[in-house]
C-alpha cells in the first residue's frame, strides 16, 4: 500500500468510526432504551432471528476495508476469505455486548466520550498494525519450516543477518545450519563435507572468510615465507611443474625431483629413472615434465616417458619409449591420461579402473606437433586433446577417427595454445597484408560446436603465453612480445587490462578475480591488482620465467636458463658450487604464514653443518661488531 492510498484510508476510517457510526449507535441504543426500556428482554428472541439479516445489511452498508481492518484489530495477519463465517460469529458476540452497553450508557453521561477514545486507541492500534503488516511478511507463520527455509537459501550473509534481527521465528530460520553449510560449499569450501561435520557452519564461514582476508592482505604487502626448492646433483634446471600441494622439476643430469609443499618435514622424493635411460652415457637430459594430483610424469631427450606415483614414488609406474624427440607432453589435471607428441605423431595413453596403463589411440597428423594441451574438467567423458601444428589447430578424439579440425590458416603460425573445459585459445601470428588488419589476434573456439566464438587482440608482437584453464569465468589473460600483460572479456571480446610488465617480453601470466601474476624474460616476476592496473611488488633472478602457478595461499615460480650447456660452467657431481647462477631457481612462497614465524627466515639462516649445500651461498654477512673490530684491530 503505497503512502497516499494509506492515508487517505487512515482519514475515512477515523470518520467513520469516530463519526457517523458512533452517533447512529448511541441514538439507536438512546431511542429503543427511552420508550421501552422493559421489552428490551422480551426482544431479545427476536434480536437473535434477526442477527443474521441486520449483519447482512450491516456488511453491504459497509465498505470493504472496514471488514479487513476489524480482522486485523482483532489480530489476524492476512484476512483471508475463508474466515467470513467466523467473522459472522464474533459479529453476533459484538452486537450483543454493544446493546448491552448501550443500555448500561444511558446511566452514565460520560460514556460517549470514553467510547469516543476507545475507537481512537482502535484507530491507532490498526495503523500500528498495518504498518508492520507492510514492513514484516509473516510467512514464517503460516507456511512451513522446510518452504521458508527454501526461501532464505536465496539470501547472502548480509541479507541473513539483517532477517535475524527481525523476530526469534526468522531468527531461528536466518542461523539454520543448513543454510550455511550451502554457502560453505557456493563459496569453495569443504566441497566434500557434509552438514554434521561441523556443529556451526556460520562460525566456520566466518573463520574462513578472516582468513582469506589476512590472505589477501600478505598478498599485497609481501608478507609470508620463501623456500628455493634446489637439487645439487641435478645440475640444470629443464622444466617445472606444479598442481595442488606437488611441485615436479626435471634436470640435465636426466634426474627427476618432486616436493610435496604440505610436508615440509619429509624428505622431497627422489623418483627413479627407468633402467634404458639410466644405463645411458650421457643420461640424457628431462625435456618436459607434468604432474597432477595422483601420477607425475617426465619425457627424456632419448623418445622415452616414466609415470610415477606421487604416493609411492621411487619405481615408474608405466615406461614407454618413442623414436625420435618427444616435443610435446600433457597431463590431465584431473584424471589419470596423458598424451605426447614426436614430430607428427600422437600417442594418448589412459589408465583403467585397476591401474593398468594401456595406449588407447594413436595419430599421425600431416604436420609437426608444435603444442597441445588436455582439456580438463573431463573424468567421466573421453579425453579431448587440443594440438597446434604449424598453422592447424586440431581437437582429437579417441571415439572418432580422425581429429577435427578447428582453425587453419595459411602463412598464420600457432604461437601459444591453452583450453578450458568449453573453450580452446590459441594466438596466432600474422604476416604480410594481414598485419594491416589489427595486427596479431587471439581467437577462442567453442569445444561443443567446433566452430569460433570470439577473436580479441591486436597487437604488432607475438603473442607468447594464454592462460584461460586458471582465469575467472569468461576472462582471457595472455602475455605478449610487445611487453604488456592484456586481460579480455570473452562475452563483449574487450580488454579489461593492459599492464606494461617486462620490457624483455611475458613469457608466463595467471590471473585470478583481482590479482595477475607476470613473468618476464628478464627474470621479474611482478605482481599486479587488476583493479587499478598497479604494481604490488615484484622480484627478480637470473633466469626466465618459465613457469608462473598460484592459488589462494601459495605461488610457485621457475626460473629456467635458455643454455642448458652454459660455456665455462664446470657442473660435476664433485664441485657442488661451481656456477650456481647457471641452474635455474625454483621459488615458494606461502602467504598464509606470519612473517614472524620461523619458517620465514631464510635459508642460509636455516641450514645446519650437516648440509653440503649450506655454504653454497654467495654472499658476506657483516655485523656492527665486524666492522668496529675491524677499524680498530686492538680490540
Amino acid at each position: 500500500m503505497e503512502e497516499n492510498e494509506l492515508a487517505a484510508f487512515r482519514e475515512r476510517w477515523k470518520r467513520e468510526l469516530g463519526g457517523k457510526n458512533e452517533d447512529n449507535r448511541l441514538v439507536c441504543a438512546a431511542s429503543s432504551s427511552r420508550d421501552v426500556p422493559d421489552q428490551l428482554r422480551k426482544k431479545n428472541v427476536k434480536q437473535e432471528t434477526c442477527d443474521g439479516e441486520k449483519d447482512e445489511a450491516e456488511t453491504e452498508d459497509q465498505p470493504e476495508y472496514v471488514s479487513i481492518a476489524r480482522s486485523l484489530l482483532d489480530g489476524r495477519t492476512s484476512p483471508l476469505l475463508d474466515r467470513i463465517q467466523e467473522e459472522r460469529t464474533r459479529r453476533k458476540r459484538l452486537y450483543h455486548n454493544i446493546t448491552d452497553a448501550c443500555s448500561s450508557s444511558l446511566q452514565q453521561q460520560k460514556q460517549p466520550e470514553r467510547k469516543l477514545k476507545k475507537e481512537e486507541e482502535l484507530v491507532d492500534q490498526l495503523i500500528q498494525d498495518l504498518n508492520e503488516v507492510n514492513d514484516i511478511p509473516f510467512f514464517d507463520i503460516e507456511l512451513p519450516y522446510e518452504l521458508a527455509l527454501k526461501i532464505f537459501q536465496y539470501l547472502s550473509c548480509v541479507e541473513l543477518g539483517r532477517c535475524a534481527q527481525v523476530s526469534r521465528a526468522w531468527r531461528v530460520l536466518a542461523e539454520d545450519g543448513v543454510l550455511w553449510f550451502r554457502m560453505c560449499q557456493r563459496e569453495g569450501y569443504h566441497q566434500d563435507a557434509s552438514v554434521s561435520d561441523s556443529p556451526c557452519w556460520k562460525s566456520t564461514l566466518r573463520d574462513y572468510r578472516n582468513s582469506a582476508r589476512t590472505v589477501r592482505s600478505n598478498w599485497k604487502n609481501r608478507v609470508g615465507s620463501i623456500r628455493q626448492l634446489q637439487f645439487e646433483l641435478g645440475k640444470v634446471l629443464c622444466d617445472v611443474s606444479s598442481c595442488d600441494s606437488f611441485v615436479l622439476a626435471g634436470y640435465t643430469s636426466g634426474d627427476v625431483r618432486l616436493w610435496d609443499t604440505l610436508h615440509w618435514d619429509l624428505a622431497a622424493s627422489y623418483l627413479k629413472t627407468n633402467s634404458l635411460s639410466a644405463n645411458t652415457n650421457p643420461r640424457p637430459h628431462v625435456s618436459h615434465v607434468q604432474v597432477n594430483s595422483t601420477v607425475a610424469a617426465a619425457a627424456y631427450g632419448d623418445g622415452c616417458v616414466d609415470l610415477w606415483s606421487t604416493e609411492t614414488g621411487g619405481e615408474p609406474i608405466h615406461h614407454y619409449q618413442i623414436p625420435g624427440r618427444i616435443q610435446a607432453l600433457a597431463l590431465s589435471p584431473d584424471s589419470p591420461v596423458l598424451v605426447s607428441a614426436t614430430g607428427s605423431d600422437v600417442r594418448l595413453d589412459c589408465a583403467s579402473d585397476c591401474g593398468y596403463w594401456r595406449t588407447t589411440c594413436q595419430v599421425q597428423l600431416t604436420k609437426t606437433v608444435e603444442s597441445l594441451i588436455l582439456v580438463p574438467d573431463r573424468p567421466s567423458l573421453a579425453p579431448l586433446v587440443v594440438l597446434a601444428a604449424g598453422e592447424d589447430v586440431h581437437l582429437l578424439n579417441p571415439r572418432e577417427e580422425q581429429p577435427q579440425t578447428l582453425h587453419s590458416v595459411y602463412g598464420h603460425p600457432v604461437t601459444c595454445l591453452d583450453a578450458s573445459n568449453l573453450l580452446a585459445a590459441f594466438g596466432v601470428k600474422r604476416t604480410g597484408w594481414a598485419m594491416h588488419d589489427g595486427g596479431n589476434k587471439i581467437h577462442v573456439y567453442s569445444l561443443e560446436t567446433g566452430k569460433p566464438a570470439v577473436c580479441v587482440g591486436s597487437s604488432p608482437g607475438d603473442f607468447t603465453c594464454i592462460n584461460l584453464r586458471d582465469s575467472p569465468p569468461h576472462l582471457l589473460v595472455c602475455g605478449n612480445k610487445d611487453r604488456r600483460v592484456r586481460v579480455f572479456d570473452l562475452r563483449t571480446g574487450s580488454s579489461v587490462a593492459s599492464l606494461y610488465a617486462h620490457h624483455l617480453g611475458v613469457c608466463s601470466v595467471q590471473t585470478d578475480d583481482w590479482k595477475i601474476v607476470s613473468g618476464g624474460e628478464e627474470g621479474l616476476v611482478c605482481v599486479w591488482e587488476t583493479r587499478m592496473g598497479a604494481k604490488l611488488w615484484e622480484t627478480h633472478n637470473r633466469h626466465p620465467v618459465r613457469h608462473v602457478r598460484f592459488n589462494t595461499s601459495t605461488l610457485v615460480t621457475a626460473n629456467i636458463p635458455d643454455d642448458k650447456s652454459p660455456r665455462g660452467a664446470c657442473i660435476t657431481d664433485d664441485d657442488l658450487t661451481a656456477h650456481r647462477r647457471h641452474r635455474g631457481v625454483v621459488c615458494h612462497y606461502d602467504f598464509s604464514e606470519d612473517a614472524l614465524s620461523q619458517d620465514h627466515i631464510l635459508p642460509i639462516c636455516r641450514s645446519d653443518y650437516t648440509e653440503s649445500y649450506g655454504y653454497n651461498y654467495n654472499i658476506n654477512l657483516t655485523v656492527p661488531y665486524d666492522r668496529l673490530s675491524a677499524s680498530h684491530p686492538s680490540h
